[in-house]
């Protein structure tokens, strides 16, 4: 296929596991792609075998004034804009831990989580929109997660900025939609990267637990319903928040204990 060709996109996040994904599925499609990471390492490596189709770009969502260079950096290689994935997330690995709930978690990693994860991605959306506006629309795609469509036990700020996320992108599809910016979101669940065992040693096998499909999806999965949502395919597909996990959060909460009452029985 080649849906994107013409076409030019920001993979913000481009140099991590979902990220990259999208970045080669695009340009598989025919798209130019700014591979925009604070990484500038992560950005190059993602890059290099893609040759001209993509340009790497070192970029901070926590500034704004990094922000707005990157989508004027992006128009003055390749002459337009037509595709935003807003997809960078905190993702310190010490940091982690900090988000716990309403009661101990510090004030400045609610601050600095609500900055890279929400108010990066209404940045994105407030530089890249003039220029979508001008070569004739866009679409946006917001990566959101299951995390801010339901309470859990910890990470109470990277909920909150997920749930915001999903709210803020009816918002945009809503005030946009007549200039003919789309605007939609994806909720992955959990998806098979390298730092997912890392981070959270243990989380797969609980989780396996409550999904429907056999196995966990990948980051090309994503990357699919990313390029989906991005492409012309999808025109009257807008506003919306997408889950894409396995089915994890359509079945009633004790799904899985009953299953394995069930088995007991059956043995």
């Amino acid at each position: 296929m080649s849906r994107f060709t013409g076409k030019v996109a920001i993979v913000t996040g481009g140099g991590g596991g979902i990220g990259s994904a999208v970045v080669r599925r695009l340009v598989s499609e025919g798209a130019k792609v700014a591979v925009a990471d604070v990484f500038l390492n992560s950005a190059e490596a993602v890059c290099e075998p893609l040759g001209d189709a993509t340009i790497p770009v070192q970029f901070d969502a926590a500034e704004p004034n990094s922000i707005e260079a990157m989508v004027e950096k992006t128009v003055e290689h390749f002459g337009r804009l037509d595709i935003l994935h807003n997809n960078a997330a905190m993702t310190d690995p010490a940091k982690h831990p900090l988000d716990t709930d309403a009661v101990n978690i510090p004030v400045e990693i609610w601050d600095e989580i609500i900055d890279i994860n929400l108010r990066g991605y209404l940045l994105g959306c407030k530089y890249a929109i003039p220029h979508m506006v001008k070569g004739g629309g866009g679409s946006i795609v917001n990566t959101a997660s299951n995390s801010g469509t339901a309470g859990d036990l910890a990470r109470i700020a990277y909920g909150a900025s997920k749930g915001a996320i999903i709210t803020m992108t009816k918002y945009i599809a809503t005030q946009h939609g007549r200039q003919n910016i789309r605007c939609n979101s994806v909720a992955p669940g959990v998806v098979l990267t390298e730092a997912l065992d890392a981070t959270v040693p243990g989380l797969k096998e609980v989780i396996k637990r409550h999904i429907l499909t056999p196995e966990f999806g990948d980051p090309d999965d994503i990357a699919a319903l990313v390029a989906f949502l991005a492409s012309d395919e999808s025109r009257y597909i807008t506003g919306e928040n997408i889950s894409i996990s396995g089915g994890g959060l359509v079945h009633q909460p004790h799904y899985a204990d009953l299953l394995d009452m069930m088995q007991q029985h059956l043995s």
